[in-house]
């Protein structure tokens, strides 16, 4: 999996591309708590480019969501393929962090 990184304004957009698995679900956990920790005024997670989500990756994007809770930088989301959508809707994250059509919409949140 590879992450790329954006920040407009204060604003930190992360795009995940790939699979997020039991195999990569450690590393961007890892990955997006520290730019948590790094402070944003938002985070966003723009899925556009995900191919795939397991349960360790769902895991990962709780914690970071509770640790952004904690240190008051809100975590989005946007972009979902409608597969990933599907597994969000599911699981009920779509009660656990924000979802949004577009980046755009997201960044205007």
């Amino acid at each position: 999996m590879e992450i790329a990184e954006e920040r407009i304004g204060d604003v930190l957009v992360l795009r995940p591309a790939g699979r997020l698995d039991g195999n990569s679900a450690g590393s961007f956990e890892r990955a997006l708590l520290a730019q948590i920790d790094s402070r944003p005024a938002r985070l966003v997670l723009d899925l556009a480019e995900l191919e795939y989500v397991s349960s360790a990756g769902l895991r990962a994007i709780l914690l970071a969501v509770k640790r952004g809770k904690s240190v008051n930088c809100p975590l989005l989301a946007c972009c979902l393929p409608e597969h990933i959508r599907e597994v969000f809707d599911l699981s009920g994250f779509g009660n656990v962090l924000p979802i949004h059509a577009s980046r755009e919409e997201a960044l205007g949140t």
